[in-house]
């Protein structure tokens, strides 16, 4: 079959497109007949191992899996000894081993049925992010019906998602983006868009329930001056596509925590988990068109490389998206 490979931590330039052996689902596994993926910072971080730290998950010297790729959305084409939910000729979205590629494994804990009205498209880019989204409001953020939310990065992949969710679980939101993104974020349900090349958020004199804070380019003290008592900042993940962004983000987040033990206000830092009742969340919420992804652009799996470096210009709206042609 056809792969991206990734032999060693490198440049998107090196990438490549090379015929590699079929993967062969394990114990509670299936085999996904890949029709579209998407690209995350995971997978940017992954394929160049920045931060260093997270050579210990993927690997020290090389990645441990060379084929990238994360998110998915595909046909079951075999499964493994112990999989009853799925079988095979189900179409399926969610989180596999290596989705750059024809074939790709995943465990059946990982994905879950693609809603008939849903294309491979919309449900190949929501995994990854929409967990995010969802789980940081939901979760983290614990978010109520008629709150004000601001979601600080509201074009980016992540963002999008969280603006459309927000809205979805009753919130008041405002999205904040650059100029160029304003119409974008206002046509996905924003109640109200800031330019933030025009207007600082923590000056802006307007309070907010929960801020979801997908850039970190302001400190929790700033953030705190358009707080609700009691209201959440919640912070993503601490570095971006290209991982140069670990240490400022961490020192901010580590600084947040601290402050929020002593304040009204308090600071969430959460990882996104692996969920197939989220997953269902999702789909559904695709499927009654209360969620609508915003796809940055489209790579055949030969360009993935130009994808990549889509991602790490930092100036993608929405998600970036990898179709492969598998079907026969």
């Amino acid at each position: 079959m056809k792969a991206i490979v990734c032999r060693h931590y490198n440049r998107p330039d090196l990438l490549r497109l090379e015929d590699v052996e079929k993967p062969t689902p394990g114990e509670g596994e299936v085999l996904i007949q890949v029709r579209a993926a998407s690209l995350n910072a995971y997978d940017a971080g992954a394929m160049r191992g920045r931060p260093p730290i997270i050579r210990l998950v993927y690997g020290i010297r090389r990645p441990n899996t060379p084929c990238p790729g994360r998110d998915v959305a595909g046909r079951i084409e075999s499964v493994g000894r112990g999989v009853t939910r799925l079988k095979p000729g189900d179409d399926v979205f969610g989180l596999c081993y290596g989705s750059l590629a024809e074939y790709a494994r995943a465990p059946e804990s990982a994905v879950v049925a693609k809603p008939a009205s849903v294309s491979y498209e919309d449900a190949a880019v929501t995994p990854l992010a929409g967990l995010t989204a969802l789980q940081g409001l939901r979760d983290a953020g614990r978010i109520q019906a008629g709150q004000r939310v601001l979601i600080n990065g509201a074009a980016g992949g992540v963002g999008t998602f969280a603006v459309q969710i927000a809205r979805a679980l009753g919130g008041h939101v405002t999205g904040v983006c650059s100029t160029r993104n304003v119409e974008v974020v206002r046509s996905i349900g924003a109640d109200r868009v800031m330019d933030y090349a025009r207007e600082d958020f923590t000056r802006s004199g307007e309070r907010y329930d929960l801020i979801y804070d997908l850039v970190a380019n302001h400190s929790f003290s700033a953030c705190r001056r358009v707080m609700n008592p009691k209201g959440v900042l919640v912070a993503a993940g601490v570095g971006g596509a290209d991982g140069r962004e670990f240490g400022r983000r961490l020192g901010r987040v580590l600084t947040g925590l601290l402050i929020s033990r002593f304040a009204s206000e308090r600071m969430a830092f959460f990882v996104a988990r692996r969920s197939p009742t989220d997953l269902v969340t999702l789909g559904d919420l695709l499927g009654a068109r209360k969620v609508t992804p915003i796809i940055d652009s489209r790579h055949p799996l030969a360009e993935a490389s130009e994808a990549f470096r889509r991602l790490m210009d930092g100036h993608a709206r929405g998600k970036i998206l990898v179709t492969v042609d598998s079907a026969p």
